[in-house]
């Protein structure tokens, strides 16, 4: 078989529909494994980079951010005891009022018992 530029090929329409088809079905696919490969090499990469800073990261900093955690506990703790002393304070002055009303009250009652 001879083939030259005046060759004809004959073939339906189609099976030639089939193969564009096909042809194209191929590029899309390849497009998007390639875009997807695109995405993960990318956040593969953001994450060693994060790693990399965090492995960075000196001992003198990782005990500052520890002594900064105990000291803000401590802060809470004593902000709550705060708050305890200003109602014990309130109630301490409510009943040195009530002890001295007492005490009146217990010395009116010895005068006026003795009396009789």
């Amino acid at each position: 078989m001879k083939v030259s530029e005046n060759t004809s090929v004959a073939m339906p329409i189609k099976n030639m529909i089939g193969i564009v088809v096909a042809v194209a079905m191929g590029v899309f696919a390849y497009t998007e494994v390639t875009a997807r490969l695109t995405s993960l090499e990318t956040s593969r990469e953001l994450f060693e980079n994060d790693l990399l800073k965090k492995s960075q990261q000196v001992p003198t900093d990782q005990e500052q951010y520890m002594l900064l955690e105990s000291l803000f506990k401590d802060v809470e703790k004593l902000i709550e005891n705060q708050e305890q002393n200003m109602t014990n304070k309130v109630n301490i002055e409510f009943l040195k009022e009530q002890v001295s009303k007492l005490q009146v009250d217990i010395e009116t009652l010895i005068r006026n018992g003795s009396s009789h």
